[in-house]
């Protein structure tokens, strides 16, 4: 088994000390650091730290906010790393899918998403109907069609 961890700082003038020492002091035999905002989607080092990982590995960052964008980015590389029997630890927030209880949590946080999801979708048709009701439509406006596209033109 070995740990792979990965930083990301999210300007130049960060540093990564304090993530590299903590994933030092877990036992990281390889650390990768992207320098990277959090929304961007570019970040070459944790494609090269995924590239790297083999079954039985595990992938160790210190938050979650470090590698994910998003919950659902979360949910799907996590999935992703048990697809390839990679383990996944996050220190600060004491999760470890490599423990029954650490998949728990992911389970958990992957039913909130979803009910979440569900819950604007329905919210979204809702309104709608209501104001499919009053005699609203969405959408754009139609676009001119021929006859007054010519008298545009003309004018």
């Amino acid at each position: 088994m070995v740990r792979i961890g990965y930083a990301r700082v999210s300007t130049r003038g960060q540093n990564d000390d304090s993530q590299a020492d903590d994933l030092t002091a877990y036992g990281c035999e390889k650390i990768f650091t992207d320098t990277a905002p959090g929304k961007n989607a570019a970040r070459p080092e944790l494609d090269k730290a995924l590239a790297y990982l083999r079954a039985g590995d595990v992938f160790v960052i210190t938050r979650l906010s470090r590698a994910m964008r998003s919950l659902k980015h979360l949910l799907a590389l996590a999935d992703e790393l048990r697809d390839r029997g990679v383990g996944l630890v996050v220190l600060k927030q004491q999760i470890d899918t490599t423990t029954p209880q650490g998949r728990l949590v992911f389970h958990l946080l992957g039913a909130i998403d979803e009910f979440q999801r569900e819950l604007i979708v329905e919210g979204t048709r809702e309104g709608l109907a209501a104001a499919r009701a009053r005699g609203r439509t969405g959408g754009r406006k139609p676009k001119p069609n021929d006859r007054q596209a010519a008298t545009v033109r003309r004018m």
